[in-house]
């Protein structure tokens, strides 16, 4: 018996419809990255209705164009001729962030769709005001390079109202690119800030049913349920300890449920004593340290047996944000950090 990890293309889809209604004048790029925010690429097939899908790396593409013919944008561009051959053979659009980029595209005589992304201030990729100019005045003496979009990327879009993303979106704002088209929204954004829709949105984590802010929406469908089974049900006397470091001490008998699953599957090492786990659709508390392939819960009188399901998070009564606040983490961590021990299965 082991972790399983369910994907349901249902919740795919809502999450998916709530983007279009939030956007619904604007395109939708997918972003997939980290094979889909660890939910598989094979496993999202309602993205693929999208516009566009985003990755990170060739790697991503070539799996994706294993199933799909959609755009796909490649996010971190590319930096040499092999990287460069292989991205158009995959027809992907390139993300060019850094000046040094457009060395590599200019001495290709092939058509290349280019998205230039600006830094506006979140001062991580991006090209600053003075290489955007240098490298629009070289794009113009090579009629091959056709910029098919402008970006930016919000530094604090996650918290609403925070004075950079106005500033932020004036300075996009004021870039003067003739017929380029324009994205800058992300999934806070998308939800947020509609005066950044533009032509394109990106929406990531929202797919997935994960809020952006730090409070759950619950108009978000969790995507991933992770569960693994109770494989054994122990009396526990008060005064009795459990697991490694005896962290945890009974205060009163009762009994404990261990569930196989661990860190060595991707459940967060620090997540705290009372951390809940879903069992049997009551809310239990875990106790003691995680372990890397188990950990306890304390299910007191509940009515149980070995082989029931133990649910991790995805569920509405239990979501991955109240996991990753309970580890001081944060829902993508968790998410992207589902090990290939997990077994992955599709659900409708």
């Amino acid at each position: 018996m082991q972790a399983v990890a369910t994907i349901s293309q249902s919740a795919l889809a809502h999450n998916l419809s709530i983007v279009k209604a939030h956007a619904p004048n604007s395109k939708v790029v997918c972003m997939v990255k980290a094979d889909a925010y660890g939910h598989h690429l094979d496993l999202i097939k309602p993205l693929l209705q999208a516009d566009m899908l985003a990755v990170s790396e060739l790697s991503e593409a070539r799996k994706l164009r294993q199933i799909t013919q959609k755009p796909l944008l490649l996010l971190s561009g590319v930096f040499n001729q092999n990287e460069l051959c292989e991205a158009l053979e995959l027809e992907c659009h390139l993300v060019l962030h850094d000046l040094s980029q457009l060395a590599v595209l200019i001495n290709n005589n092939q058509n290349i769709n280019v998205w230039l992304k600006v830094d506006t201030g979140m001062h991580r990729l991006g090209l600053c005001e003075q290489d955007l100019a240098a490298c629009l005045k070289q794009i113009k003496n090579h009629s091959n390079i056709h910029i098919a979009c402008v970006m930016s990327h919000f530094a604090c879009g996650d918290e609403t109202g925070h004075i950079k993303n106005t500033q932020q979106l004036d300075e996009f704002n004021q870039l003067k690119i003739n017929t380029a088209k324009s994205s800058m929204a992300n999934s806070a954004a998308i939800m947020s800030l509609p005066e950044s829709h533009f032509d394109y949105v990106r929406p990531g984590i929202m797919l997935y049913g994960v809020s952006p802010f730090s409070k759950v929406n619950k108009n978000l469908q969790p995507v991933m349920q992770l569960s693994a089974p109770i494989i054994s049900i122990k009396p526990l006397k008060a005064g009795q300890g459990v697991g490694y470091g005896a962290s945890w001490i009974a205060k009163k008998t009762t009994h404990i449920a261990i569930i196989g699953i661990g860190y060595g599957d991707g459940y967060p090492r620090h997540a705290k004593n009372g951390t809940p786990v879903l069992i049997n659709d009551t809310l239990c508390a875990l106790v003691g340290r995680v372990s890397m392939d188990l950990i306890c819960v304390d299910i007191g009188n509940l009515s149980v047996k070995i082989g029931d399901k133990a649910i991790l998070w995805g569920h509405h009564k239990l979501r991955v944000e109240t996991v990753a606040a309970y580890s001081d983490t944060i829902g993508y961590a968790l998410l992207t950090g589902v090990s290939s021990r997990v077994t992955f299965v599709e659900h409708a």
